[in-house]
């Protein structure tokens, strides 16, 4: 009997009908993104939409190393910048949980040296002027970036996390704790050294044990390993002088190298993970703590984290702070968040790679580059085309 091509694929469709494999809606989404690969603006992008419980879309576009041409992959790591920092705020949540802390304790609770600090009053060129705040920074300043901490200069990669929180604290604070907004790499990097004095053990174990081990977040990791640096990402920016992207090392690691076990594990910006383990800790939060039948952080704990806590207060265009995470407001000011719902939460990265939920929608978006110096990371014409396709398929 003579073999018909059409029937064949006729009987697949209906195969993979019975299967009940839905087509992929999001399929168009990397041709909205391509054109920047092309252009050379980024090397390369991998895209992923999820529900809460599943991958809906996975894509990849580009290259991960411009030098020898190695296409990206759907499991590349990425460093992730501040996307840590929820990951980090989740671990301070866990203590909470177990009631070894409140979000309210100060700091120097656990962290005698910051029971001298002092605030500045007055600064110019001739005189510098310190007064004594009028109460102690808590953890929950820390977390929605209300305590007047500054960042660091680091003249060491190896510091310990007790080392730099020492740095820290003995510099002046910037405003009355609690009274401004004032975004601060530094005081996520301090909650981590919190955890290591609560928990007993070092913060990387810590966030290994009761956060990255429960959700299979196999391939997030503060340190790569030989193995693991073949399927890294490399970072780039874009040369003023000749337009071209050219290889850039990673500022947050402070001169260290990214297999550098001496380095510290910083809550701040120092994870290196895949799009697929990022949506898994999302989805933990959509799913109101759980993951995989297993509880990991309490409903109301997820809910506190993940409500606007900064009030009036000016942060950045159109979103709010909640404990470790952006929260979008109801004026959604910022184009790139113009297609999330509001209560929607996530954070982005210093080299352009963005992670959110939608609650109302329960949809997981993860969106990774390394691409730095961009204009506004968050904002991204890269992530605004990649926002608005997914926006696009969701329409029936």
């Amino acid at each position: 009997m003579k073999f018909r091509l059409p029937h064949f694929f006729f009987a697949l469709a209906f195969l993979v009908g019975r299967l009940g494999a839905a087509p992929d809606k999001f399929a168009g989404v990397s041709e909205h993104v391509r054109p920047f690969v092309e252009q050379g603006e980024i090397s390369g992008a991998v895209m992923l939409v999820a529900s809460k419980d599943r991958v809906l879309h996975l894509s990849v576009v580009g290259q991960s190393d411009l030098a020898t041409g190695r296409k990206l992959r759907p499991d590349d790591y990425f460093w992730i910048a501040s996307m840590t920092k929820p990951m980090a705020a989740v671990c301070v949540a866990l203590l909470a949980d177990d009631g070894k802390i409140t979000f309210d304790d100060p700091v120097e609770k656990y962290l005698p040296e910051f029971k001298q600090q002092w605030l500045m009053d007055e600064q110019t060129p001739e005189r510098r002027v310190l007064v004594k705040p009028a109460r102690p920074i808590t953890l929950r300043d820390l977390l929605t970036h209300r305590s007047g901490l500054g960042e660091y200069v680091v003249t060491d990669p190896h510091w310990t996390l007790a080392e730099m929180s020492k740095v820290v604290a003995r510099e002046p604070l910037r405003f009355p704790p609690g009274s401004r907004w004032g975004y601060s790499t530094a005081g996520i990097d301090v909650l981590g050294r919190v955890v290591e004095v609560v928990s007993g053990t070092p913060f990387s174990t810590f966030m290994q044990k009761r956060l990255l081990d429960p959700l299979q977040m196999k391939h997030t990791a503060f340190w790569l390993t030989p193995e693991q640096q073949t399927s890294f990402a490399h970072n780039y920016r874009k040369n003023p002088a000749t337009g071209k992207l050219e290889e850039v090392v990673i500022k947050y690691l402070y001169g260290g190298a990214i297999a550098d076990r001496g380095r510290p594990a910083l809550g701040g910006a120092g994870l290196f993970s895949t799009a697929e383990d990022v949506a898994k800790f999302y989805q933990m939060m959509l799913n109101g703590g759980e993951a995989g039948g297993r509880r990991i952080l309490k409903v109301e704990t997820v809910a506190e984290m993940t409500r606007i806590q900064t009030g009036d207060l000016v942060t950045r265009p159109g979103i709010g702070w909640g404990l470790g995470f952006n929260v979008v407001g109801p004026s959604k000011q910022m184009e790139a968040n113009s297609t999330l719902t509001p209560g929607s939460f996530g954070h982005g990265g210093a080299h352009g790679t963005n992670s959110w939920a939608d609650p109302t929608r329960g949809l997981v978006y993860v969106f990774m580059i390394q691409r730095a110096e961009l204009p506004n990371a968050d904002d991204s014409v890269m992530r605004r085309a990649y926002q608005q396709a997914v926006e696009n398929a969701l329409k029936p």
